[in-house]
């Protein structure tokens, strides 16, 4: 349906029209199914027809839509805060509540900033990321992200306090005979490098994304990388920003992603799976110093949305995590995604244009390759990773393809992240419908 009056990603796009959803699936006007195989953006953790989450927020719409955070809190606000610290990484004791991704990790630089003002650091300023990594859309989430193809157009604008290191990526960037330890301690070196370049002094934070998401393709860390990144920020005395907004909430089989990595951040941004679509929702976790910093100097973080702590996002927060814990959905996350990845691996892992098939739970990249040998990448011309996205709709599959997987500019990626809830049989139908996409998408290509 070509759209009249809404303002849509593409104005080239023709989009069937979502009507209703059915457990993992979306029902478009015609009656079509896609099995959402991608969760949206990773998102739809619970799938589209979850009757207790829906509940939850009538029930909260009954009793109080809004108010406005300047004058009062609320006791969805105040349980899923709770609930959140209740299992956070050790240090984790306050939540800031936001409405998206990109607004839990401005909160986090802006806070980054604020609490080393609050310390009597104000040269303290600078913000170190990764390339190849994504924190949002807005300005400042932008500048820190090293999308480069989503920053190009905007470069004028970005903010010039952010800085960034080399990825973490061991399949594409590991050097011949290089163990992954190795490998991990080199680029995590990186960082110290580029604080000694800007000044020990004047560098407020480090943000990553613990299993880099949809510019990558689910790429998890070398094991040992967040620990000596962890090791760096603490010698340095810079803040470690960790973005779950993709990746978290139970995503890679616990409810944070970074669990896996045996490290203590200093910030958790998450958003996308805490509301699973059924609300707007994110929020910026922080420790007790972060929290002791602005309570024992000026008592204000200057900063602040409309919508912050919303009742009903905040209902549904917590009915998510309800649901999470009460269906023991991060059993099926590790046990599905296991199954996932072997099925996926089966089909595709000697697929002759699959280089890697990488992730953790249900958080699961296949990267696409023109040569297996040599890695080379497709001609980006030829959008390898559009013609997957549009074979998989025709089949009624959900996927979530994307191109400058390596550079910004050349690479090409499919992204699976699956409802929570799936079972062995939405398996089979995802590795099928994706194998034949990606043939079908690779044919085309060839012969373009």
């Amino acid at each position: 349906m070509k759209s009249a009056h809404v303002f849509p990603r593409s104005t080239r796009a023709d989009l069937p029209v979502a009507a209703s959803g059915d457990g993992v699936e979306i029902i478009d006007t015609d009656g079509n199914r896609y099995l959402d195989a991608c969760g949206g953006a990773a998102v739809s953790c619970l799938g589209h027809s979850n009757r207790a989450v829906i509940a939850a927020i009538k029930d909260q719409l009954d009793r109080i839509p809004f108010a406005h955070t300047g004058f009062f809190t609320s006791e969805p606000a105040e349980a899923l805060a709770d609930a959140l610290v209740a299992k956070a990484p050790e240090g984790i004791e306050r939540v800031y509540f936001v409405s998206g991704g990109s607004e839990a990790t401005e909160a986090a630089m802006k806070l980054a900033r604020q609490v080393h003002l609050e310390r009597g650091e104000p040269e303290r300023r600078h913000v170190i990321a990764r390339w190849q990594s994504y924190h949002g859309n807005t300005l400042g989430a932008l500048s820190a992200g090293g999308n480069r193809l989503r920053r190009a157009q905007f470069e004028p604008m970005l903010v010039g306090a952010m800085h960034h290191i080399a990825p973490c990526h061991a399949w594409r960037w590991k050097d011949a005979g290089e163990t992954d330890e190795a490998y991990g301690i080199r680029v995590a070196d990186e960082l110290e490098t580029k604080i000694q370049e800007l000044g020990p002094e004047t560098v407020a934070a480090f943000i990553a994304e613990p299993v880099v998401g949809a510019t990558m393709g689910a790429v998890p860390p070398v094991a040992g990388y967040f620990q000596r990144i962890r090791e760096i920020c603490d010698r340095y005395g810079v803040l470690l920003i960790l973005d779950e907004v993709m990746c978290g909430m139970g995503r890679t089989g616990t409810l944070f992603a970074c669990e896996q990595d045996g490290v203590r951040p200093d910030m958790i941004a998450v958003a996308k799976g805490l509301g699973a679509g059924y609300q707007p929702i994110g929020a910026l976790l922080v420790s007790a110093e972060i929290y002791a910093a602005i309570e024992e100097g000026s008592g204000l973080f200057q900063h602040g949305h409309t919508y912050i702590g919303h009742p009903a996002a905040c209902a549904a927060g917590v009915a998510v995590l309800q649901e999470i814990e009460n269906r023991n959905l991060l059993d099926n996350v590790r046990e599905k995604g296991s199954r996932l990845m072997e099925a996926l691996a089966a089909r595709c892992g000697n697929h002759p244009h699959v280089g890697n098939v990488r992730g953790r739970g249900l958080f699961i990249g296949l990267e696409l390759v023109a040569d297996r040998g040599t890695k080379a990448a497709f001609d980006p011309g030829l959008k390898l990773h559009a013609r997957i996205k549009s074979a998989a709709m025709k089949k009624g599959l959900m996927c979530y393809p994307m191109g400058g997987t390596i550079d910004g500019h050349t690479g090409d990626h499919v992204l699976i992240a699956p409802p929570f809830i799936i079972d062995d049989g939405h398996i089979g139908r995802i590795v099928d419908s994706l194998g034949e996409a990606v043939d079908e998408a690779v044919s085309q290509s060839r012969a373009a």
